[in-house]
């Protein structure tokens, strides 16, 4: 079985709104439903799990009826962090699923995850044990000077990075007992840290799937304008 957990448990306080931004109505649809459409709609998704934000949960119930989301299954509440949220969401499923199936993890507030992005990371990740979306960076990085930080005398060629985001998939044994291991040991869990980042920490060999442009996530107000010229060149074509 291939499950989707998707991430809905931000607040939305860089947009500077009143409610989450995950449920901030484009066009008459909350954001999240584009999301829950994308992994409804794709033939490998088996079912869906959202980790919400306390207060919401009803909300997203009731969003699922209307839009005809029926593979949506359980709503588990976030913690105070991604980590926390996400290893919420992994641990409701102990009793639920099969040491092979298999979990995709996408965020919420990424709306335009097209099928192919979907279908390779399932694939990959079915192949390998996991599988993480990514994209070449394009832009050139350098390292910050520790002495003057206003000057750099380093830079990391561009060719060795790559952009990784979500989806990402893992085999859930894998994805259960290194959620156990990393909050036992303190590793991988805080600040900006994330499943791709928690897994390298602890020594496991990421599998890089394709990915897309198109997948963009919601942070700021300009980024739902681009969501929102993403929609209307898609409705004309």
């Amino acid at each position: 079985m291939n499950v989707a957990v998707i991430l809905a448990g931000g607040a939305g306080h860089r947009m500077g709104l009143d409610i989450p931004k995950q449920f901030v109505t484009v066009y008459g649809k909350p954001v999240l439903l584009y999301t829950l459409e994308g992994f409804q709609n794709h033939p490998l998704i088996d079912a869906i799990e959202v980790v919400c934000i306390e207060g919401w949960h009803d909300v997203v119930w009731a969003y699922a009826k209307q839009y005809g989301i029926d593979k949506l299954k359980w709503i588990v509440a976030g913690g105070n962090s991604g980590q926390e949220s996400i290893r919420n969401g992994v641990y409701n499923l102990e009793d639920k699923l099969n040491d092979d199936d298999l979990v995709v993890i996408h965020d919420g507030i990424r709306p335009l995850v097209e099928p192919a992005v979907l279908t390779d990371v399932i694939t990959k990740c079915k192949k390998y044990g996991n599988a993480v979306t990514s994209m070449p960076y394009n832009e050139q990085i350098f390292v910050i000077n520790e002495k003057n930080p206003e000057t750099t005398t380093q830079y990391i060629p561009r060719e060795k990075l790559r952009r990784v985001s979500t989806p990402q998939a893992y085999g859930f044994r894998l994805l259960d007992d290194k959620y156990h291991e990393a909050f036992e040991k303190k590793i991988g869990i805080y600040e900006s840290s994330y499943t791709n980042t928690m897994m390298v920490e602890l020594g496991v060999t990421l599998h890089f799937a394709a990915g897309s442009d198109k997948n963009i996530k919601l942070t700021t107000v300009d980024d739902l304008e681009l969501f929102k010229a993403y929609l209307k060149r898609d409705k004309k074509t």
